[in-house]
């Protein structure tokens, strides 16, 4: 299941947005500030992070708001640091806008705001970042060998001559249920 973190100190907001996505059929974590939030991002590594940019500093620790958040997310190490995030914020400003933009946010939705929209813009967001799956050079069998960039077939090292279909529905076959078969 996919994993929204929605990071806001606004308990009413992340209710609301925390049904609506769990109604898409997200799974939704939750932070109230920026130190919790990077604790989540580290620890349960979402899928996309819905990230207020106004957030409080809790008292004795360092103040962290959205800007911050999206920006040390950007510098984790892996996959944590390509995490799609969208910024929500009640700032009009341009330049707040298009300063969460450079730090790394892939999209941005004002306050206040639908929640349906919301979902769309996750549904969007996480399409746009999803990559393809990678395909194996060579899918092997038991004596089956697949060479996809080559296009040849081997059985018991013996190469199998296919016409260009036969190869195609082969591996289209192959790719669906590799390895083992």
């Amino acid at each position: 299941m996919i994993t929204v973190l929605i990071v806001d100190d606004e308990p009413e907001i992340i209710r609301v947005a925390r049904g609506y996505l769990e109604q898409g059929g997200y799974a939704v974590l939750a932070a109230r500030d920026g130190t919790t939030a990077l604790e989540i991002v580290r620890r349960e590594r979402p899928d996309l992070i819905v990230l207020d940019l106004n957030l409080p500093t809790p008292p004795g620790l360092s103040p962290l708001d959205g800007i911050d958040v999206a920006r040390q997310v950007r510098q984790m190490a892996g996959a944590a640091a390509q995490t799609p995030i969208i910024m929500l914020t009640a700032r009009v400003d341009e330049t707040d806008r298009i300063v969460g933009l450079e730090v790394g946010a892939d999209d941005y939705m004002p306050k206040p705001f639908s929640p349906r929209e919301l979902v769309a813009r996750v549904r969007a967001v996480l399409r746009r970042s999803a990559r393809p799956a990678a395909t194996p050079e060579q899918i092997a069998a038991g004596p089956l060998v697949i060479d996809v960039t080559r296009h040849v077939v081997k059985v018991d090292d013996q190469v199998v001559d296919l016409t260009p279909t036969e190869f195609a529905l082969l591996h289209s076959i192959t790719i669906d249920r590799s390895p083992g078969l």
